[in-house]
């Protein structure tokens, strides 16, 4: 695991092109990204959402590290080990400003940026960041779908009631009530393991001040946040693909389908057998299409 400092505080991530990835300090993680590594091959980028670190892009990781350089930032929104800096800008803007600068900061271009989960990639690439090169949406928070389900209008809600937070994170305490469906079961078609679950919570469950940064987060993300973004994706020019989890209950593929007609080059494809954690239902399926999407990209000349 390596290190960087940015505006709002220090990040962790993974690179699999950093051949000394070994948590050193951000200086050297900045040094290390910044060099060859880079450019001789295609990135893949992948973002995760509220609640969950790097460790749950690690099927996907296994799966393409051989043939692409991946990198996964642990952006603090809830399974962050450190907290940001009070006055840091948490919104969902602000999450999204924090993602390309630590694109800049690390000198990848022509990124392929995938999303799960939350919508931080939508409202990069409304911006037009011209270090991304093609674009993927996996089942996430979008458009009118904010917050999304059960799950995030419960999430939403604790946050504005002083103390809610806290007392509604103790139900990932009892593994019975993480499987039910109004909780994290209801995001995957298979069980989650319990250790993962504890990994990705303790932060929120241990320290005060991640909590803080999660609030910060859910309180200054409007209703409207995505529905802005998504008119602002109609004028993102590259290659898109939305793989939506074919049975996905928080995130409706229908909203998939949506997402798709708005990007000028955007395609549609379901993930059979999963719901929004497409990458640890069907990771190979997954995979299947980011290999398959970049390597149109490849063919064409693109991103070259």
């Amino acid at each position: 695991m390596s290190e960087i400092e940015l505006s709002a505080g220090v990040i962790d991530y993974t690179d699999t092109g950093d051949s000394g990835e070994s948590g050193e300090s951000g200086e050297s993680g900045e040094s290390r990204g910044g060099g060859n590594a880079g450019k001789d091959r295609n990135v893949v980028v992948l973002v995760h959402g509220l609640g969950f670190d790097e460790s749950v892009w690690d099927a996907v990781v296994e799966e393409l590290r051989g043939d692409f350089r991946v990198v996964v930032p642990v952006l603090p929104i809830g399974s962050h080990r450190r907290p940001m800096r009070p006055d840091a800008d948490l919104s969902a803007h602000g999450i999204a400003a924090l993602l390309a600068e630590f694109l800049e900061r690390l000198d990848l271009r022509d990124v392929t940026l995938v999303q799960n989960d939350a919508g931080t990639a939508q409202l990069l690439a409304g911006g037009r960041d011209e270090r991304v090169g093609r674009l993927v949406l996996t089942s996430c928070e979008a458009l009118d779908n904010y917050p999304p389900g059960v799950q995030g209008r419960t999430l939403h809600a604790a946050s504005r009631v002083p103390g809610g937070l806290f007392l509604l994170l103790q139900s990932f305490r009892v593994p019975f009530l993480v499987r039910m469906r109004t909780s994290l079961g209801g995001m995957a078609t298979r069980p989650i393991p319990y250790a993962l679950v504890r990994r990705w919570y303790r932060p929120l469950l241990t320290h005060r001040a991640i909590r803080r940064d999660l609030a910060a987060f859910l309180r200054s993300t409007e209703k409207d946040t995505y529905l802005k973004a998504a008119e602002k994706l109609r004028e993102f020019d590259r290659p898109a693909l939305v793989a939506w989890g074919a049975q996905d209950r928080m995130m409706p593929p229908a909203t998939g389908r949506r997402l798709a007609e708005l990007l000028p080059r955007g395609r549609y494809v379901e993930i059979p057998e999963a719901g929004t954690l497409v990458q640890l239902d069907n990771p190979g399926a997954l995979c299947a299409e980011l290999r398959r999407f970049i390597g149109e990209g490849r063919g064409t000349g693109e991103g070259a």
